[in-house]
């Protein structure tokens, strides 16, 4: 990626946003505009992988990273019960392209799955 995404910003402080769990390669931040009761970004620190396709290609053990912290903050934040979802290209609805993970529980219908 040529220019920092504001995830990578996020991360370095550059804007504002409270990381409530991090690993050595992976943080999480809340959603701002949340489509669930929980709803939390888990993201990788890095900005090479665009979406989860070049991720799951390229680094696969940074996916696995990502999915356990998915679950921990399932544990934490919900009943341990959680859809994770990745939005892939701009027709499925990705509007940041550095790869991450919606994290959604609580109160889930098919209704709240656009955005």
């Amino acid at each position: 990626m040529s220019e920092s995404s504001i995830f990578s910003r996020i991360y370095r402080g550059e804007i504002p946003s409270e990381i409530i769990a991090e690993t050595e390669n992976v943080f999480a931040i809340r959603d701002i505009a949340p489509k669930a009761p929980v709803h939390l970004l888990v993201i990788p620190k890095t900005d090479e992988y665009r979406n989860v396709v070049e991720l799951a290609a390229g680094d696969p053990t940074l996916l696995t990273e990502m999915i356990g912290l998915a679950n921990s903050l399932a544990a934490e934040y919900a009943d341990g019960d959680f859809r994770l979802v990745f939005n892939t290209g701009e027709g499925a609805g990705q509007t940041v392209f550095h790869v991450h993970a919606h994290v959604l529980a609580g109160g889930l219908s098919e209704g709240n799955l656009r955005g």
